[in-house]
């Protein structure tokens, strides 16, 4: 059941006559040699994890560490239930948990990292967005993780998830395909389709660099997750509704990496360029 990249996921998805999730759960058992049991006891901890840190900041703020955030995620549900978001509820919600789950983060509280701490977010916002708008269960939303962890292990294995060596399109980029690749397969998508979305996802975000405010994990690395997750439910629509992406999964994680490692080392989790290095910025870090 193991799977050295997209074409070969794809492979084994028709031969099996299973979706994503379906094989990568095959492929933990395999190489693991453990049941299904362990490794969806496994899944529905990192599951509880990943609420939890998306929702205790709403009730009250957490700071951070560094200072630079803390009660965004608060703001923006009191701005939602008062009425006046513009987003949506599907979108508004994934956003707001999102940044929650940085603030947690950021205070060195317990999160799940997806496939980094500093984009920590992204998937179980959208994720637990998408079962309290849709209803979708627990168990389906185990499937939608194991989706993910599929889409973040080809970025590891072929390209990377690391900021200082890819910027924050191998961190927030990856998180966000990963997001958009489980949207697709819970609402109902192909592995084809899954795999389309998380290509849109890495092309639309391709480029974007690490530059975190005095070399903390905080800013602008908390709003960064807050737009990967519209990125990644943009691309899952688009995806949904037919549209076919022209460059493979497996293509735009090799262009992905090349970027990256052309990016300048400012550009790359040193805090020495970028938002790092605005005056402002730098003025709040004490520079």
């Amino acid at each position: 059941m193991d799977f050295k990249n997209a074409q070969e996921l794809l492979e084994l998805c028709r031969r099996q006559a299973l979706p994503i999730s379906g094989i990568m759960l095959l492929r933990e058992c395999s190489l693991a040699e453990t049941d299904t049991q362990a490794v969806m006891q496994r899944m529905s901890k990192a599951l509880s994890i990943m609420r939890s840190s998306a929702t205790i900041p709403l009730d009250r703020a957490v700071p951070s560490m560094g200072g630079l955030i803390g009660g965004q995620a608060r703001l923006l549900s009191l701005h939602a239930q008062a009425g006046k978001g513009i987003c949506g509820s599907l979108l508004q919600k994934a956003v707001t948990y999102a940044m929650a789950v940085l603030e947690v983060n950021a205070s060195m509280g317990l999160i799940v990292a997806a496939p980094t701490a500093g984009a920590s977010g992204v998937v179980p916002g959208l994720l637990l967005a998408l079962q309290e708008e849709y209803h979708i269960p627990d168990e389906r939303l185990l499937d939608g993780l194991l989706n993910a962890g599929a889409i973040g292990y080809l970025a590891m294995r072929n390209a990377t998830v690391a900021g200082a060596v890819g910027g924050c399109q191998a961190e927030v980029g990856v998180a966000s395909a990963m997001a958009a690749s489980a949207a697709v397969e819970l609402m109902g998508g192909s592995p084809e389709q899954c795999l389309d979305a998380a290509s849109t996802v890495m092309m639309n975000m391709l480029g974007l660099v690490c530059d975190p405010v005095g070399g903390l994990v905080e800013y602008p690395c908390q709003n960064r997750n807050a737009a990967g997750v519209a990125n990644a439910l943009v691309a899952a629509e688009l995806s949904l509704s037919g549209i076919r992406q022209l460059i493979p999964f497996d293509e735009m994680l090799a262009v992905m990496y090349r970027v990256g490692r052309s990016l300048p080392c400012e550009l790359k989790e040193t805090a020495l360029g970028g938002c790092a290095s605005a005056p402002s910025a730098c003025a709040r870090c004490k520079h």
